[in-house]
């Protein structure tokens, strides 16, 4: 082939799926991601079993907050989901599931709560003789 022309393998335009830059990460990235996952496992541990907080609620609220930087450090470290990947493909995948499992969550709890609310009193008299 001359130098003008592209060889046959280049010449079709298809990428083979490769899309762009493939992060690669290596053993110091794998054991960043650990130490972190293990630092936001324990920390909740230690804040529950000592009591640390004031409120059973201001504890709770860390603990949910600890979990979802959890969840992130596992997608970032573990499963190398980030804008790049797969062509962006990947996280506008995990954006519909977000928005999904939130849909989901809120409609649950909200049915929960007017269910909740819209049950008829019970008199103690009703309440000792239920199962």
């Amino acid at each position: 082939m001359s130098a003008g022309h592209p060889s046959a393998h280049h010449a079709h335009g298809h990428d083979h799926g490769h899309g762009g830059e493939v992060t690669h990460f290596s053993r110091k990235d794998y054991v960043v991601g650990f130490l972190l996952a293990a630092a936001l496992t324990a920390v909740p541990f230690w804040l529950v079993m000592n009591h640390a907080l004031p409120s059973p609620a201001a504890t709770a609220a860390v603990v949910m907050g600890v979990a979802l930087v959890q969840v992130v450090v596992h997608m970032i470290y573990f499963l190398h989901m980030n804008s790049r990947a797969q062509g962006g493909w990947s996280l506008v995948a995990l954006l519909f599931t977000v928005l999904f499992v939130s849909v989901a969550l809120a409609g649950s709890l909200w049915v929960m709560y007017h269910l909740n609310v819209d049950m008829m009193p019970m008199s103690p008299q009703d309440a000792r003789m239920a199962p």
